[in-house]
């Protein structure tokens, strides 16, 4: 019985001095530091415009990268304020979120929001307690918070 404890501890001594003498050319190795320059981009993302120029690595057999993203600027006059609905606001008055077309937006966001007619890329200027203040096409608009009875 006290040749095997005296077995293990030597075993155990072993066992640790290999380890740490494996790990020794690892922790002594000099580190190079990592230089990043203002003038070094580090990601740039292009949007293809047709297949020839790119596809979607995660879901190569789609279109969607290649469909019309924003409704071309249409004129004020061809604008129908109509295809915006503002669904819901939230929030405390420092912090409101509203609903437009399915989607959430806060004071100063920009986004797409998918109508009849296709996208359009509107920007949240303000939100007030029953409406909200958007600009879309250059043009600033009122949309109105109607609840449904």
């Amino acid at each position: 019985m006290i040749r095997r404890l005296t077995f293990l501890k030597s075993m155990k001594t072993v066992t640790l001095s290999a380890l740490l003498l494996s790990l020794l050319p690892v922790v002594a190795a000099p580190v190079s530091p990592v230089v990043v320059t203002a003038t070094n981009p580090l990601s740039v993302f292009i949007q293809p415009n047709s297949p020839k120029e790119g596809r979607d690595p995660f879901f190569p057999a789609s279109n969607r990268p290649y469909q019309l993203a924003v409704l071309p600027s249409a004129k004020a006059s061809e604008f129908n304020l109509d295809l915006l609905v503002l669904q819901g606001i939230s929030g405390l008055p420092p912090h409101r979120l509203v609903i437009i077309n399915k989607r959430t937006f806060a004071v100063g966001d920009l986004g797409e929001v998918s109508t009849s007619q296709g996208r359009i890329r509107i920007n949240c200027l303000e939100i007030r307690a029953h409406s909200a203040v958007i600009e879309a096409n250059g043009q600033r608009h009122e949309l109105r918070y109607e609840e449904k009875q």
